[in-house]
């Protein structure tokens, strides 16, 4: 894992909107930090400081230290409320470090080498059913990325939760079948020009079926 980033913090004494409106106005954050049987420590954060590590790749899978009046209490972001305008944030919640608790974590997924991919190179489209997998796992072993290498494989073909690396005392949370992650599509434009194909080949047959039967008709009518 990535190394741990610091984030200086403080009490607060409150709990409550007007409260937590005041610290906004002073540019902080209200946060909480709970868990492990312990009651729940009230804080602030310096929005600024909080928005950098919101930014980057992966915040809710990242162990941080916060540290308040110069002592560390180790944590892992469990979520975030935002404002619905702004879209900045309003309110973090921190869970606490535990050695031996099990959380389910959503991890990205990347895809690489999508250069050796013959069905990418001539035209294939990847789809990707699955952005993020969820697996269950003590915060230390929790994974950065699943990486998929899609080297060699051709369009029509599928990646499956079966093909997925997981280190020791990372598992899927999902268990009961080899779920699809993506596939490589046929190119998009290959497929319409397919599809108008055979409505003409439809169309033409129609057409000629139609013909066949006006001349009956003008046979019968020429008989009589």
């Amino acid at each position: 894992m990535a190394d741990i980033q610091t984030i200086a913090a403080a009490s607060r004494e409150r709990a409550g909107k007007g409260t937590a409106r005041a610290a906004r106005r002073a540019g902080q954050i209200p946060a909480v930090i709970y868990g492990n049987k312990e009651e729940p420590l009230l804080i602030t954060v310096d929005s600024v400081r909080l928005e950098q590590e919101l930014g980057k790749s992966g915040f809710f899978i990242r162990l941080l230290d916060i540290e308040i009046d110069g002592k560390a209490h180790r944590v892992l972001p469990r979520d975030t409320q935002y404002h619905p305008v702004t879209d900045r944030p309003l309110h973090v919640d921190f869970l606490r470090y535990s050695a031996d608790r099990k959380l389910a974590v959503e991890i990205p997924v990347h895809f690489i080498n999508e250069d050796d991919s013959p069905g990418l190179k001539s035209g294939g489209v990847l789809n990707v059913v699955r952005h993020a997998i969820e697996v269950l796992c003590v915060a230390d072993a929790i994974p950065d990325a699943f990486e998929i290498d899609l080297t060699g494989l051709e369009v029509g073909d599928s990646i499956h939760a079966s093909t997925l690396t997981l280190s020791e005392g990372v598992e899927l949370t999902i268990t009961d079948r080899d779920f699809t992650i993506a596939t490589i599509a046929a190119p998009t434009v290959m497929a319409v020009e397919e599809e108008v194909e055979d409505e003409e080949g439809l169309e033409g047959e129609e057409g000629a079926e139609g013909a066949e039967a006006g001349d009956g008709d003008d046979n019968a009518e020429g008989g009589e």
